[in-house]
């Protein structure tokens, strides 16, 4: 007397052997097919596992009916193909814990110093602040300057020196609190 168990191991059985006629007939057609479309050997292997991983409960269905095993498996490893570049891992977009809720560096007071820095520059006459510019901010000694503008070098000097005590006296001014 065959029970429920036999019937169901012969069925397993015949399933795998199904299978392994699968990987036989449509393995390598269907590599060469991923590959063609990802341009990547190692993904395609990982595609056509997923679609014959897929293809291995309908063994028995796929290979009773007349419709095409090959054409089958091609639409499911196409599919795997579109799931995959469609997926955030083809745009290399991850989120992991150390992406959640960072909190990121508060530079409310950089724009704040930035903006003070800029109404004192503007509190300068034109040459004293023509002066810092060319030599601060863009770096150039008191002679590249003083070539520059068409001035003694000693004047970019005084200029310089009175312009920078200029606005520390102003930048303390604002600092102190008002009384």
């Amino acid at each position: 007397m065959t029970t429920t168990t036999d019937v169901a191991a012969a069925s397993a059985a015949h399933r795998d052997q199904l299978l392994h006629t699968m990987m036989a007939d449509h393995a390598k057609a269907l590599l060469a097919y991923a590959e063609k479309l990802l341009k990547d050997r190692h993904t395609a292997e990982d595609i056509v596992q997923e679609a014959l991983i897929r293809a291995w409960p309908h063994a028995e269905r796929l290979y009773s009916t007349e419709g095409s095993v090959r054409g089958w498996l091609l639409t499911v490893t196409r599919n795997l193909v579109v799931d995959r570049k469609r997926s955030a891992a083809a745009r290399h977009e991850t989120i992991g814990a150390e992406d959640r809720d960072v909190p990121l560096p508060d530079h409310a007071g950089d724009v704040l110093t930035s903006v003070e820095a800029t109404d004192l520059l503007r509190e300068l006459s034109h040459e004293h602040r023509e002066v810092l510019v060319h030599t601060c901010m863009f770096g150039r000694t008191a002679q590249e300057t003083a070539r520059i503008l068409g001035i003694p070098a000693g004047t970019v000097k005084s200029r310089r020196h009175y312009a920078l005590n200029t606005l520390r006296a102003k930048a303390d001014r604002r600092l102190r609190p008002a009384r």
